[in-house]
């Protein structure tokens, strides 16, 4: 009984509603801390939203802070706060009460008991963390939601995105799962993840890459009429020329080249010499840039995706354009083998930096297949993940199909609301604790998690890349190193004065 008085930290005042309500307390409890009211024959759970400090003495009107040291002298601490507080529903089902509470009635701080049964025990479930307010609870997500939702992690750089993916990743694969991580900056490629990690080198066999993808690869730009239609013509001919056959890279161009040749002395084309030496011009540049990542002898990249592993597609060795080709290339074969039965597994995909390969103020060939696996593929078993530290450059169609978010620190407005106009579960008062996050705290919403939570992202224990370096401790250990190295020639110049 006690210990259920101490928990009242205020009651209802003025007018409430089954959604929201006010309350005044003496003492002073946090933001995005949890409540429970008994009310209408049931336990209601609610979440802080606001919280002001107030005084009955010490009002705005008072401008000279020598009144306010004498009332504070004389009334001591007879201040309250004053917050509001959302209602989430009832502890068991989470449903919203049909009627208001009464002004008046009491307010307590859930218990860990109760917080449990809301965050965690599913049996399709992984741990993200602990709540901020309370960290002996645990806070799990449901990962058919996840997956079949889709997901967007966001924060500015350096909050712990990374951490979040790879624990994410580490908890999927518990479940024998399988993730594919689009890894722009080489983060994951050595990430000791618990069912293991399959870096796949982004090899892609230019027989099999679409027009627009080759056409990209070549610089060839979607105005480019005339170029575009004499690359078409030599790269279509060649190709269906040596499909099934044996021909190394160099013949494979060589061929294009050689085709692109006989256009030049064709007497129907003569007035297109400028274009078709454009072309010419393009394809070896291709070749020059990326002679590293086009094999005739390249494995489908989606075949070599395995279950129950982290598949890293290791992308930090390559431009954007290249990223954007491999990234498309690889999600339209993933839908095509999974919709034919090809694949037999859901996929879950990992996109770093979203806002390159889906921006909002223009098109990509990456844009369009995440559009259309953010569309349709929760149908199928392909789930998206889209990371991003610019979510106001990240495509908001794209964004708004992800039910589900993990935001950490967000300090630019216009960051912020960009999220909130993508999300339907970030109210007002939620996005005002965003700059307030430390690094690896985040509010978690969507349905894979029964109420919007503030939580404590775990650590990943496995190796990561991710984080700043210790620039410090970098120059300090070169500059040893150089110490060390002129001491031994001094001394080797000693010895042989000596000698």
């Amino acid at each position: 009984m006690r210990d259920n008085e101490e928990r009242i930290i205020g009651r209802c005042i003025g007018e409430t509603s089954p959604l929201a309500l006010t309350f005044i307390s003496k003492k002073t409890p946090k933001v995005g801390e949890y409540v429970v009211l008994d009310y209408g024959g049931t336990k209601v759970l609610g979440m802080i939203e606001t919280l002001s400090g107030c005084s009955t003495s010490i009002t705005e009107k008072i401008y000279n802070p020598e009144t306010v040291e004498k009332i504070r002298e004389i009334e001591g601490e007879d201040h309250y706060t004053r917050g509001s507080i959302k209602i989430l529903g009832d502890v068991e089902t989470l449903r919203i009460p049909r009627v208001p509470p009464s002004p008046g009635i009491e307010i307590r701080i859930a218990d860990e008991d109760t917080l449990k049964k809301v965050f965690s025990g599913g049996k399709d479930e992984l741990k993200i963390g602990d709540l901020i307010t309370q960290e002996g609870v645990a806070v799990e997500l449901d990962v058919n939601k996840m997956v079949t939702r889709h997901l967007a992690i966001l924060a500015m750089t350096g909050a712990g995105k990374s951490n979040t993916v790879a624990v994410i990743t580490d908890g999927i694969l518990k479940f024998k799962g399988s993730v594919l991580i689009f890894d722009m900056h080489s983060e994951y490629v050595d990430a000791e993840f618990d069912g293991g990690t399959n870096v796949i080198e982004p090899h892609i066999n230019p027989l099999y890459l679409s027009l627009p993808e080759f056409a990209k690869l070549a610089n060839i730009p979607g105005d480019a009429y005339v170029q575009e239609r004499y690359f078409r013509m030599a790269y279509g001919d060649v190709r269906n020329s040596v499909r099934g056959g044996s021909i190394s890279n160099k013949e494979f161009f060589n061929s294009i080249q050689e085709k692109l040749d006989e256009f030049l002395e064709m007497e129907d084309y003569k007035g297109d010499k400028k274009p078709i030496v454009a072309v010419k011009n393009k394809l070896d540049d291709l070749i020059e840039r990326y002679r590293n990542i086009l094999s005739l002898n390249a494995p489908d990249l989606v075949e070599e995706i395995k279950l129950s592993a982290a598949n890293v597609i290791d992308l930090g060795s390559v431009d954007e354009d290249a990223a954007d080709v491999i990234v498309s290339h690889t999600l339209s074969n993933l839908l095509k083998k999974i919709k034919r039965g090809d694949l037999s597994f859901p996929v879950f995909v990992v996109l770093e930096e979203a806002h390159i390969l889906a921006p909002k103020s223009r098109s990509t060939l990456s844009k369009y297949w995440i559009g259309r696996i953010a569309r349709e593929g929760r149908k199928f078993g392909i789930g998206l993940c889209m990371v991003s530290q610019r979510p106001k450059s990240l495509d908001p169609e794209s964004l708004s199909q992800a039910n589900n978010m993990i935001i950490l620190r967000l300090i630019e407005p216009t960051d912020q609301r960009h999220v909130q106009e993508a999300s339907e579960s970030l109210s007002e008062d939620l996005l005002k604790q965003l700059p307030s996050l430390n690094i690896g705290e985040a509010i978690v919403l969507g349905p894979m998690t029964r109420v919007p939570a503030l939580v404590k992202i775990d650590e990943f224990k496995g190796k990561l890349l991710g984080g700043d370096i210790n620039i410090v401790e970098k120059w300090r250990r070169l500059k040893e190193e150089d110490e060390r190295e002129l001491k031994e020639q001094e001394k080797e110049i000693s010895e042989f004065m000596e000698y």
